[in-house]
């Protein structure tokens, strides 16, 4: 409502959006309304429950925190798409959360009661699963991406040179390459085709786990012997069949996935530093974890934004207020505000910008134990 008031648009039901964010949300709540049909058909309300929980997380941390921009801009797709999914996702939810589904829904639309409302078709809402399937793979590869960069205190505001990914479904996440290089703050994006045969080449290795349950019976008292032999390396895998400490295994007795080469990652010779995070699906990410002075500056930009930003809302301005600037602190930060000048004007609705060099004592931290004291005034 905040945006779509800035904007003066009144958002009605659409699923006719092109937009890629838009047809993805829509999709995955078709798949909500028969999932959750379904679990409440067998008073499985725990299941239920479960998928509203993971919707919302889809919802609120992916696709509206993606599509901020969008509706900054006033994009009206984008406003009917959200206005769309909370309506339906109010019905859904309405049995489970009677309360605050009530609130919203009376919100959106202004009628009586949700609880008078039919329950949603499915059949009306669009569906791509093809979609689904690569941009939750693209959320797959953020949020392990994420973890690496929290692992290894490289906030988020900091970009990094480059993410290789390595995974079975390059096809299908070609187009989404600048979505991922965005969530990440990474300036490259290199998409490589998983293959089992090559994976030592980027530092991950071909690990074997022996199911000692389903081997035993077959080959008795040997399976420890295959167990160990496994652990030490000593196997191989021919043409499909695995063979560990000379025992032939067959499926079901064993399982092949993909770990982390611990013994690599930091080359010093080289300044080289990849961190390894394995994903769900069997692929895996690199992230080069080299902060040049170039990057670092960037970062430190990015961080006076968010300063600048926490400012104008404890300055209690409209979201579409422009402002006058002023930041101080030392000289390098002060280089990298100068450098990067248009991005924080731009991200900030800064008219005017002054910088001064001096003591920023209690003001933000920017960068690596750098301070920064910024003033807003609206213009």
């Amino acid at each position: 409502t905040l945006y779509a008031n800035a904007s003066n648009y009144e958002a009605k039901i659409s699923f006719g959006s092109s937009d890629v964010l838009d047809r993805y949300l829509l999709s995955k709540t078709r798949i909500l309304i028969e999932e959750v049909e379904a679990d409440m058909n067998k008073f499985d309300s725990y299941s239920a429950t479960n998928r509203l929980r993971d919707f919302a997380d889809v919802l609120t941390n992916w696709y509206v925190r993606r599509s901020r921009d969008r509706f900054w801009v006033g994009d009206e797709q984008a406003f009917d798409t959200l206005f769309t999914v909370l309506e339906i996702l109010s019905r859904v939810a309405a049995p489970l959360a009677p309360m605050v589904t009530e609130q919203v829904w009376r919100g959106l639309t202004g009628g009586r009661s949700v609880h008078l409302e039919n329950w949603p078709d499915s059949s009306k809402v669009p569906a791509d699963r093809v979609l689904v399937d690569a941009m939750d793979e693209v959320r797959s590869i953020s949020s392990v991406s994420l973890s690496l960069r929290k692992a290894n205190g490289l906030r988020v505001r900091l970009p990094l040179a480059k993410l290789t990914v390595v995974t079975g479904n390059v096809s299908t996440l070609n187009n989404f390459a600048d979505l991922i290089a965005d969530e990440l703050n990474v300036k490259e994006i290199k998409l490589v085709e998983l293959s089992m045969e090559s994976t030592t080449e980027f530092g991950v290795l071909k690990r074997l786990t022996v199911n000692a349950r389903a081997a035993g019976p077959r080959i008795g008292k040997t399976v420890q012997a295959v167990i160990q032999a496994a652990k030490a390396g000593d196997w191989s895998e021919v043409n499909g069949v695995v063979t560990a400490g000379g025992v032939e295994l067959v499926e079901g007795e064993y399982e092949l996935d993909l770990v982390a080469d611990l013994t690599e990652g930091i080359d010093e010779a080289s300044e080289k530093i990849d961190f390894i995070g394995i994903l769900p699906s069997g692929g895996f990410v690199i992230l080069d974890g080299k902060v040049t002075k170039a990057l670092a500056a960037e970062g430190m930009a990015r961080d006076v934004i968010r300063a600048v930003q926490q400012a104008r809302k404890d300055a209690d301005l409209d979201v579409s207020d422009r402002i006058k600037l002023t930041v101080v602190a030392a000289d390098d930060v002060i280089s990298a505000v100068l450098n990067h000048a248009e991005l924080i004007k731009g991200e900030t609705l800064t008219l005017e910008l002054e910088t001064l060099v001096g003591d920023a004592a209690g003001g933000v931290e920017v960068g690596e134990n750098q301070l920064v004291s910024v003033t807003v005034v609206k213009h």
